[in-house]
């Protein structure tokens, strides 16, 4: 579904990917972890198409297409979404209208039929209320005036609306307590553990993976993969930290 080879990207002048390599096939779910200043964040947004981040070497694909190449709203409709460590607050525009208008988008991009109001409204209350979110949230604007929990679970009923074929989610436990934790495990889990998606699930610690068990665990350190192993390395990981785990790499 999604393979990365030599990939190298840098911000503000400064290199920040140093050759990433990765494939991640459809069923799999994939965990980053790493220290901060690996270029965690930088390979979700260069992924994403963040503008800012400029791919100087490498490739990556995605369903067979050239990933690189689509323009943001492009990698969406092709059935990518990326979900922000701090999700932005968006004044004036209501959740509904903000969704309905994201999803009709993509689906016209893909040749389908658009939403009626009543349809779309109707599966916007399904998924808040599988996710937990009180569906009334769904006509303020979108996450203004919501706690930290409340907003992970909105990027999750986001999620599930859109039904992305892989999701790249830039440490979505940032902030949480541990039922806002668990309610965002549920989501990954419902939404995307299925045999034609796929998760890169980007986090600095373990917790979240009690939740949602990875296939695969990968260490991420000055811009390169430079470990990778199955749920086991992130336990070890958090019991002996990076510094042990990696060596002089993340120093």
């Amino acid at each position: 579904m999604l393979k990365i080879e030599n990939l190298h990207a840098e911000t503000a002048g400064k290199a920040i990917l140093k050759g990433i390599t990765l494939t991640i096939n459809p069923g799999e779910i994939h965990a980053i972890m790493g220290p901060n200043g690996a270029g965690k964040s930088t390979l979700a947004y260069t992924l994403g198409g963040r503008p800012g981040y400029e791919v100087t070497d490498g490739t990556a694909t995605f369903d067979g297409q050239d990933l690189l190449a689509l323009e943001p709203h492009e990698r969406a409709a092709a059935g990518l979404f990326l979900g922000f460590q701090y999700p932005v607050e968006i004044p004036g525009v209501s959740n509904l209208q903000f969704l309905r208008t994201a999803l009709n988008a993509q689906r016209t991009a893909r040749g389908e039929k658009e939403l009626s109001g009543g349809e779309f409204i109707k599966l916007a209350r399904g998924e808040a209320d599988a996710l937990g979110l009180d569906p009334d949230m769904l006509k303020r604007p979108v996450n203004v005036g919501f706690s930290g929990g409340e907003k992970k679970r909105n990027e999750m009923v986001q999620m599930g609306i859109i039904a992305p074929k892989l999701a790249i989610l830039d440490e979505t436990d940032s902030g949480l307590d541990i039922d806002a934790l668990k309610a965002v495990g549920h989501g990954i889990n419902t939404i995307m553990r299925k045999p034609d998606k796929a998760v890169l699930l980007i986090t600095h610690y373990q917790r979240l993976l009690d939740y949602v068990k990875p296939d695969y665990v990968h260490v991420l350190a000055a811009g390169r993969i430079v470990r990778s192993g199955g749920p086991e390395l992130a336990i070890e990981l958090e019991r002996e930290g990076y510094a042990e785990t990696i060596g002089e790499v993340a120093a």
